[in-house]
């Protein structure tokens, strides 16, 4: 989108955090206006996230005010609240093409800016790599600063206060911001707490507080009751007992969108020894009424016009696979009471917001604590339940030792709905689910299948369901392929593939939801297809039939090359001595950056077209 200087005039002059910096502190309000309204405006018109930026512009305006960025650095927790900073940080022009194939990538990243620090996409890593760059710079003598910024939802993994913990042991000089949006820490805001936190922050506080701790330090009993003193003061006015537990220096609450309150704050905050931790509460969606009222629908929003009341509808009527999950789970808990769903934070997301309503007492919200959500799991199958694991592919990454060693090891029968599983599209690197099927093959006891239509996905589902052991169903993120949906629930026999379309020398096994892709090329090139349904156990009366058959197998998967499907099937037919050509297509070893879904697989040779090229290429050898 064209910048028009007249609508953002101070936003004009604001391009970088050295340009911020030289404002006065009387322009700042206006400059947080003209951000606000610039980001609402660029978002409606790229799509992206939202809510988050609009609840944070008057923090990153006073963060980058007193810190001095690039030199000080800044880490923001998962990187959804960045918005506003990639606009500070000279990328207001390019915003029109975030989240965009080679274009701005939509969280915080190294290679794009000196201003990014780390690399994120996943939540509740800023307090860690906040204390590694306080330790490291420590040791620089160069006084230089570091300042973490995380969510309320973020600071409940268990992550994050293994750092804190940390941090607390070892009292280096750093910030934790904890942006809370939510409410759900506190709701004594106002006039006393700026007060407070002014006086909390300031050096005549901090100056006694230190002194009289040197003077009593060789009296126990006089400094405990000090120290006891203290905390009862504080615990009466701010619910800091925990940080200051951990180690920290608790300041706060204060109002996250006083951006006078904030600089103050921030400044003295700046010199002070010590881990520190301030508690801002902002309101997710600020500025703009939609998204205050529902700033879980504003999180992340397709292009749609601000100047209407709803955001625009799908025209698609084909079924997403997150809603065939959630159909799946009301349809299976009306038949039985055993039936347990867990997410970590992700209800939306994984289709799941119909069942937390008729059925709450069998649904697991457990925040964004993906390793409790699996042990938690383990702990119902062992009591009799049937728990399921809503989970996103990549965020599984983070529980495998908890797969293994929780569930697998037990053979206990927890089942995992495996979401956003292959290509997820514009969230990149970091949400692509390229490596479940890799990193699960290898693990004894679980069953492993994969869709490749809505139907087949509600009855894998289902069929894991009724399994005595760990299943793991994994389908990809959007929409289905139209595939007409049997309410009636019948089982898969495990590990059998089925034929689809039978041709001549060449037989492609398709491993998920490339399907339609490979029977177009079926068609051209006169091809077997065979839909193997289950990654483990694989078919091997099927693979070992078409080996014999035909002068070649392809096989084809939405997953990582190494170690994926195709591996399985190359392994079995070594071990069986089939010797017969095998192409492997899927993922290659490299991360895959952003891209509408259509977009990275022709980009890949996923679609039809790259399908049937790879294949002649690979003949003419």
């Amino acid at each position: 989108m064209n910048f028009n200087i007249s609508q953002y005039p101070t936003l004009a002059i604001a391009n970088t955090p050295h340009e911020l910096r030289t404002l006065p502190k009387e322009a700042l309000p206006q400059l947080c206006d003209e951000l606000r309204m610039y980001l609402l405006n660029s978002v409606s018109q790229s799509s992206g996230h939202l809510a988050s930026g609009l609840g944070t512009v008057e923090l990153t305006v006073a963060l980058h005010y007193v810190y001095q960025t690039p030199f000080d650095q800044l880490i923001w927790d998962v990187g959804h609240q960045a918005y506003p900073h990639k606009i500070l940080t000279n990328r207001r022009d390019k915003m029109s093409t975030i989240r965009q194939k080679n274009g701005l990538h939509p969280f915080p990243w190294r290679e794009e800016s000196e201003y990014d620090t780390l690399s994120v996409g996943h939540s509740s890593t800023s307090i860690s790599a906040a204390l590694g760059i306080a330790i490291s710079i420590a040791k620089e003598g160069k006084n230089r600063k570091v300042v973490s910024v995380i969510g309320d939802g973020s600071i409940t993994a268990g992550m994050a206060f293994e750092a804190m913990n940390h941090a607390g042991d070892i009292h280096p000089d750093m910030l934790v911001v904890l942006n809370d949006n939510e409410m759900s820490i506190s709701e004594n805001v106002g006039a006393l707490n700026n007060h407070l936190a002014q006086v909390l922050s300031g050096n005549l506080y901090t100056s006694i507080r230190e002194g009289s701790k040197k003077v009593l330090s060789g009296i126990p009993s006089i400094k405990k009751l000090v120290r006891r003193t203290e905390e009862h003061l504080k615990g009466m006015v701010v619910p800091g007992t925990l940080f200051e537990e951990l180690g920290f220096n608790y300041i706060g609450p204060i109002d996250g969108h006083d951006i006078n309150e904030l600089i103050k704050t921030l400044k003295n905050m700046r010199d002070l020894k010590g881990p520190q931790f301030l508690h801002i509460t902002t309101k997710k969606g600020k500025g703009y009424e939609p998204a205050e009222k529902d700033p879980i629908g504003y999180h992340g929003v397709p292009k749609f016009n601000p100047n209407s009341p709803n955001l625009p509808k799908s025209s698609n009527t084909i079924q997403t696979f997150s809603k065939i999950f959630g159909d799946f789970l009301c349809d299976m808990a009306a038949q039985d009471p055993k039936l347990m769903a867990i997410t970590p934070a992700m209800r939306e997301g994984s289709g799941m917001v119909r069942f937390s309503k008729k059925f709450p007492e069998q649904y697991f919200d457990v925040a964004i604590a993906e390793q409790h959500a699996v042990t938690l799991a383990t702990g119902m199958a062992i009591s009799g339940k049937k728990p399921i694991v809503a989970i996103y592919s990549t965020f599984l990454q983070r529980a495998y030792d908890q797969l293994i060693h929780d569930v697998a090891i037990m053979n206990l029968p927890v089942m995992f709905a495996i979401d956003r599983a292959g290509l997820v599209g514009a969230d990149g690197e970091t949400h692509q689910g390229a490596f479940d099927l890799s990193f699960m093959r290898c693990i004894p006891n679980i069953t492993i299948m994969v869709p490749s239509d809505e139907n087949e996905c509600r009855q894998m589902l289902y069929t894991g369901y009724q399994h005595s052991g760990p299943s793991a169903v994994r389908y990809p993120r959007g929409n289905g392929v139209g595939a007409e949906i049997q309410t009636q629930f019948s089982t898969f026999e495990i590990g059998k593939g089925r034929i689809l379309r039978k041709g001549k020398k060449i037989a492609i096994l398709n491993f998920g939801i490339l399907l339609s892709n490979i029977l177009e090329v079926a068609e051209k090139l006169n091809t077997t297809v065979a839909d193997m349904r289950f990654v483990k156990p694989l078919d091997k009366k099927l693979i070992e039939q078409l080996s014999k058959s035909h002068d070649l197998l392809v096989t084809v998967e939405e997953n990582s090359i190494l170690g994926g499907a195709g591996t399985a099937v190359l392994e079995y037919m070594m071990k069986a001595k089939l010797i017969k050509p095998v192409l492997n297509l899927g993922l290659p070893d490299k991360f895959i950056g952003q891209g509408s879904q259509e977009e990275m697989r022709a980009e890949l040779g996923l679609d039809a077209k790259g399908i049937e090229k790879t294949i002649k290429h690979y003949l003419l050898k």
